[in-house]
């Protein structure tokens, strides 16, 4: 894990691989609360029994967002920042949904630093973002994740 002081020590990371998070295991119980709260009740995330019969796997797949939803989560295993204040998500970019995630795969997030800079009283950072799929070569999302640190 990467243990930074302040925000403005991202500055000296741009361009790095920040880390990479522990596996995170895809349940079934996931993709039904995401269903709930979103109302993306889709089939194909939450019939199991459909999904038995006509997806390729027998299974139902991950929501792209409820994976994208996961940054948060995962990030906290790849870097911290030991002397900040508030910190808010900025948002996200150049989002791709480049595989499917069959319900009981695991997926991991790998982190870099696209950029930081520097906003008034805290830093703006652009990490590039990959959640790969246990024994699969494709990934399941790319993107680029944006928070704003704020100092103490």
């Amino acid at each position: 894990m990467l243990i930074l002081q302040t925000p403005a020590d991202f500055l000296d990371h741009i361009g790095q691989k920040l880390g990479t998070s522990d596996w995170f295991t895809i349940e079934q119980r996931h993709l039904d609360g995401f269903a709930e709260v979103t109302g993306d009740d889709f089939w194909i995330h939450v019939d199991t029994e459909r999904a038995a019969r006509e997806m390729p796997q027998g299974k139902t797949i991950a929501h792209g967002l409820f994976v994208l939803a996961l940054v948060p989560r995962l990030q906290r295993q790849i870097f911290r920042v030991e002397r900040r204040g508030k910190g808010l998500n900025y948002g996200s970019d150049r989002v791709r949904y480049t595989a499917p995630v069959p319900v009981g795969s695991r997926v991991r997030l790998h982190q870099s630093l696209h950029a930081a800079e520097r906003v008034g009283a805290g830093t703006r950072i652009t990490t590039a973002c990959e959640f790969e799929i246990e024994g699969q070569q494709r990934p399941a999302v790319v993107a680029q994740f944006i928070l704003l640190l704020q100092d103490e």
